[in-house]
């Protein structure tokens, strides 16, 4: 039977980064759902189609197609009607649409089955908000990395100036604020802690120490 690992947190905790080396340590497949929302969101931007009132974002989802595929080095590749926005999908703006996406549940539910489907025939460490809670209620792993705003905020600046983005601090940690606001907030699977789930707090430990610990955490429990 196929190993589901699943890790939710808030944004900017690290997951995409500590999951995704995890997986590769542990010979797993590593899947971002955020990225699949974030993408939704990407898709919203084009066509200027608001979040708010959600019932043109749900017209959108019969127009697109979203799907994931991983290339020969098992590096996940988001596609939106078959064009690679993995690269794209990843700034401050598509963070905080990303937020107001995911808080309606037609585009939950447009997701779930495609997250879902990825687990039931191999070894998977799956990222998100709600993978504990409503993907993989039944994940043999449950983890919730988080770490405090500042700590949040720092990391995400300066993984952003390294990509040589002109940005602001104190603008990153009102979003992280923002966001952590709507993401505990909304109605449809909101942010929380899965039941039986384990807590790993990163605001005292680096990149790698943070890595180590979800290894240890995982074999520890499969």
């Amino acid at each position: 039977m196929p190993i589901a690992v699943a890790l939710d947190g808030p944004a900017g905790a690290g997951k995409s980064s500590i999951a995704k080396k995890a997986a590769k340590a542990l010979d797993y497949i590593y899947i971002d759902t955020g990225a699949l929302y974030r993408t939704i969101g990407l898709a919203a931007a084009r066509r200027n189609v608001e979040p708010i009132p959600s019932n043109e974002v749900e017209k959108l989802l019969s127009e697109i197609k979203v799907d994931l595929t991983f290339n020969e080095q098992g590096e996940q590749i988001v596609l939106l009607d078959n064009e690679d926005v993995s690269g794209l999908i990843r700034t401050p703006e598509a963070s905080m649409m990303a937020s107001k996406i995911s808080a309606i549940p037609a585009v939950r539910a447009y997701l779930l089955d495609l997250q879902r489907s990825m687990a039931k025939s191999q070894n998977v460490i799956m990222d998100g908000r709600d993978i504990g809670t409503v993907v993989l209620p039944d994940a043999q792993v449950k983890i919730f990395l988080t770490a405090s705003p500042e700590v949040r905020a720092e990391r995400r600046y300066k993984e952003l100036v390294e990509k040589g983005m002109n940005v602001n601090y104190d603008d990153i940690l009102n979003d992280v604020i923002e966001r952590d606001y709507n993401d505990t907030h909304r109605e449809t699977a909101p942010l929380k802690p899965a039941d039986g789930c384990i807590i790993v707090n990163t605001t005292d430990i680096d990149f790698e120490q943070s890595v180590k610990k979800i290894i240890s955490v995982i074999k520890e429990n499969v």
